[in-house]
């Protein structure tokens, strides 16, 4: 009894330390962002990303970072949970107020780009470095990872989804998604066929200040006026989800590509 008392203890600290902390896109998504990215590599960042990685694809490390929330490692317990995030107080830019002093998704992916590229770096630094960029690159284009500082991303907006008790940022972690009832692959494929040669040429861009731009710009419309939301919700909001997981993946690969070029 002693021992539950004190994890739920080191949980409630957890959530003060890091208040917006919270999951981005669900398994699926990170997955469809994965996938959809592999599309897009260069001949050079393919190359380059086998090499590092140990017969795994974009889609399976994907969800890595999420996958080792409860690692004891310090790295994971101390360090890493401010990377899935960055907090853009409404009407703000992420240039008006940057990264707190335990660093944020925008720093990450700075560091974990310079210790990709660095040749001195060891396979398994590099290893690490991929999983957490594809993962946070992904994590910018959930709008709620933009959080505005005041509910967790919106994990503390309740909702009710389809008759569920949840919250917004549940619901555009997976429940959005996973409404769709398809596969990853399935989902993924579908997204792919439906980019076009003028999108992907606007978006193909490695610039987080513009995801967080984007997102934070979407956060501030997808609060819905009534707390029960479904059909109408889904049939509002699903294009804009699909948009983002496109984005995500085209994103992924421009900034891999950008790490490996010759």
């Amino acid at each position: 009894m002693l021992i539950k008392k004190l994890f739920i203890a080191m949980l409630a600290c957890v959530y003060v330390m890091f208040p917006n902390i919270s999951h981005a896109w669900g398994q699926n998504g990170h997955r469809i962002t994965g996938n959809i990215a592999e599309t897009y590599l260069s001949d050079d960042a393919r190359k380059a990303i086998q090499e590092i990685l140990e017969n795994e694809d974009l889609a399976e490390i994907s969800t890595y970072a999420d996958e080792n929330r409860s690692n004891p490692a310090k790295f994971w317990q101390e360090e890493a949970g401010p990377y899935h995030y960055v907090t853009v107080p409404k009407g703000k830019v992420y240039q008006d107020v940057g990264a707190p002093q335990e660093g944020d998704s925008y720093t990450a992916i700075k560091m974990f780009t310079m210790q990709l590229k660095n040749p001195q770096s060891s396979r398994e630094e590099k290893q690490l470095a991929l999983k957490m960029l594809v993962h946070i690159i992904g994590d910018l284009h959930q709008p709620l990872h933009a959080g505005n500082g005041t509910d967790r991303g919106g994990n503390d907006f309740k909702v009710e989804f389809f008759w569920d008790d949840s919250n917004l940022h549940r619901v555009w972690d997976s429940g959005l998604i996973d409404r769709m009832n398809l596969s990853y692959t399935e989902y993924s494929e579908r997204l792919v066929k439906k980019i076009t040669k003028e999108q992907f040429s606007t978006w193909n861009i490695s610039d987080p200040l513009i995801y967080i731009k984007e997102s934070a710009d979407i956060r501030d419309e997808i609060y819905p006026s009534n707390d029960k939301i479904s059909w109408q919700y889904l049939y509002d909001h699903r294009p804009t989800m699909e948009r983002r997981l496109q984005q995500a993946g085209i994103r992924i690969a421009a900034h891999l590509n950008m790490v490996f070029s010759q």
